[in-house]
């Protein structure tokens, strides 16, 4: 990966769009700037952030609108992996698959926020889908790997 696909890597993760509009794909950018504000404001996510930073993470559960939460995993992945593809460097073939097995996990995370407790602690609608970012990159790296390996030979 290139300095500048990082960079901008870096920028989507801070909010998605910051990155396509240093792309310079205004119209992108923004729609993905409108798109974050949209949800986040209709999930009520930063009051479910503040919550749990807090330690009420049964309050964060109870504000939080699940129906719209579950866009921000998709969103937020894909708008990470448009930063990249249009930053200047070469991208492998399929190197999107860990990017989508993350918003795939981090979704997953979301669903069960509510229900499933580590070691006793319930961690809510922010920390348990964040939690569950690493599997989903691990396996999604574990399957780009698996497809190089089936390409090579």
């Amino acid at each position: 990966m290139s300095n500048d696909q990082i960079e901008k890597l870096l920028w989507s993760i801070a909010l998605p769009g910051f990155a396509q509009l240093l792309n310079r794909k205004y119209i992108k950018g923004i729609t993905f700037i409108i798109l974050e504000v949209i949800v986040n404001v209709n999930s009520n996510f930063n009051l479910a952030i503040m919550f749990s930073f807090h330690g009420d993470i049964l309050t964060a559960i109870e504000i939080a609108n699940y129906q719209w939460l579950m866009f921000y995993p998709c969103l937020y992945f894909f708008a990470m992996w448009d930063a990249i593809k249009d930053a200047k460097g070469k991208i492998p073939p399929f190197s999107f698959i860990p990017l989508v097995f993350a918003a795939y996990f981090v979704t997953i995370g979301l669903i069960y926020s509510s229900k499933i407790k580590i070691f006793g602690i319930l961690l809510g609608p922010v920390f348990l889908p964040i939690l569950f970012t690493l599997p989903g990159l691990l396996i999604g790296f574990l399957i780009l790997k698996i497809i190089k390996q089936v390409k090579k030979n």
